[in-house]
């Protein structure tokens, strides 16, 4: 099977209300998304489809036709407009990132020939995107930043080959990095708010049970958690993934980018083999 993504941009406006709740309990839920004058994002929607190699034209399906079937859609539904007060769908459902993806995924499912709708993604921003694939519950992602030093070493190695593994990462003294952490939950947007998880709510848990514990420390010298365990990107995202989880019931998983050129990704023991 090969997979084939395309990317479309488009701007829209959208606010978070309820009709039915009070203006202090949208106010509430949804802070200042709930500006009744609308704020606006540029989105970026990547949509992926999967099919099998067409032998004689060397490609699964031209990608001009997906490029013209998903701009057709975005122009005509979303592009440019204020979603709440025109759009139907959105004048009755919060266009919350987590029900547009969905939307968007209901109306292009069935619209390709040749090949498969595989995933969309939904970027509101940098810091927040949506993902619904097929027969799957749509994930929502959230990015987080923190500042972090550590020593890459293993007292279960001789001081020679911790040099030999680790380098430069080795250093006695420590090095550091600006991790940028990437929390991903799963499940079905409330049918009021259209939210897996209140982005307040979450934001909450992340810093006080991870951002709060790790921003600005050295992991081996400041922290519980690698006071005897090796802090590399794999065992940060897992250790991570671990303390959030009870937390957060809908975790999905935990991705850590080290740098830009590294990225590491846990999904908990169910995954595990």
């Amino acid at each position: 099977m090969l997979y084939l993504s395309r990317r479309v941009d488009f701007s829209a406006t959208h606010v978070y209300n309820v009709a039915a709740w009070s203006s202090e309990k949208n106010e509430s839920i949804f802070g200042r998304c709930n500006n009744r004058n609308g704020h606006g994002h540029d989105y970026k929607l990547e949509v992926m489809v999967k099919g099998r190699l067409n032998w004689e034209s060397g490609i699964v399906v031209n990608t001009t036709d997906i490029k013209n079937i998903v701009n057709d859609f975005i122009k005509k539904e979303l592009d440019g407009k204020f979603l709440n007060r025109e759009h139907p769908y959105f004048m009755k459902n919060v266009p919350t990132s987590e029900n547009m993806v969905d939307y968007i995924w209901a109306f292009l499912k069935n619209k390709f020939e040749g090949c498969e709708l595989h995933r969309i993604r939904l970027f509101e921003n940098h810091y927040l995107s949506a993902i619904r694939e097929s027969d799957s519950l749509t994930c929502l992602t959230r990015k987080y930043h923190f500042c972090a030093a550590h020593r890459l070493h293993s007292d279960q190695l001789s001081t020679e080959e911790n040099i030999d593994l680790f380098g430069k990462c080795n250093n006695p003294h420590g090095h550091g990095h600006n991790y940028y952490l990437d929390v991903t939950v799963k499940g079905k947007p409330h049918p009021e708010t259209g939210m897996i998880i209140n982005l307040t709510e979450l934001d909450t848990i992340v810093e006080r049970v991870v951002l709060n514990k790790f921003d600005h420390k050295h992991l081996n010298l400041d922290t519980a958690e690698f006071a005897n365990l090796n802090p590399t990107a794999e065992a940060v995202a897992m250790v991570i993934y671990n303390m959030l989880a009870p937390h957060l019931p809908g975790l999905h998983k935990i991705g850590l980018w080290e740098t830009e050129k590294n990225y590491f990704e846990y999904c908990g023991q169910d995954d595990d083999e």
